[in-house]
């Protein structure tokens, strides 16, 4: 019975160095594990650093566009608000010539029959000039 025991504390003992035999190769390859995940969030950490310093000179370049589109679009105002002032001339000059086209327009109508009468005395003084200045020529 003693024998038993010898061979159950040897079997334990092998049993036990095999444990410790595998025990020893998973920590070896959890520490070569670790190194690689430190070395990766080495590299991670220095692309971050790159990432973060680009962002940031994007983010300023982006407020100093959105800046000059401000700046830009104020100005653009002040032109629009000409173009309207213009605008809104032209109207009023073309009203004043309508009222005085209509103007002008209702009196000829009115004088319609003296007008005609002034248009044909018209063409006579101006034949009557032709045949005086022919008549001097010669």
């Amino acid at each position: 019975m003693i024998i038993l025991l010898y061979i159950a504390a040897l079997i334990f003992a092998i049993a036990f160095a095999v444990l410790v035999i595998y025990l020893a190769r998973v920590l070896k390859e959890t520490k070569r594990t670790m190194s690689h995940v430190a070395d990766t969030l080495e590299g991670l950490e220095k692309q971050m650093e790159g990432i973060t310093t680009e962002t940031t000179a994007l983010l300023n370049k982006t407020n100093q566009l959105a800046e000059d589109i401000n700046d830009k679009s104020t100005r653009l105002n002040t032109v629009v608000d000409g173009v309207k002032g213009i605008g809104e001339t032209i109207k009023s000059f073309n009203q004043s010539i309508r009222k005085v086209s209509d103007s002008v327009s209702s009196v000829a109508e009115k004088n319609k029959e003296e007008t005609a009468q002034a248009i044909k005395w018209g063409t006579v003084v101006t034949e009557l000039f032709k045949k005086r200045r022919s008549r001097n020529n010669k």
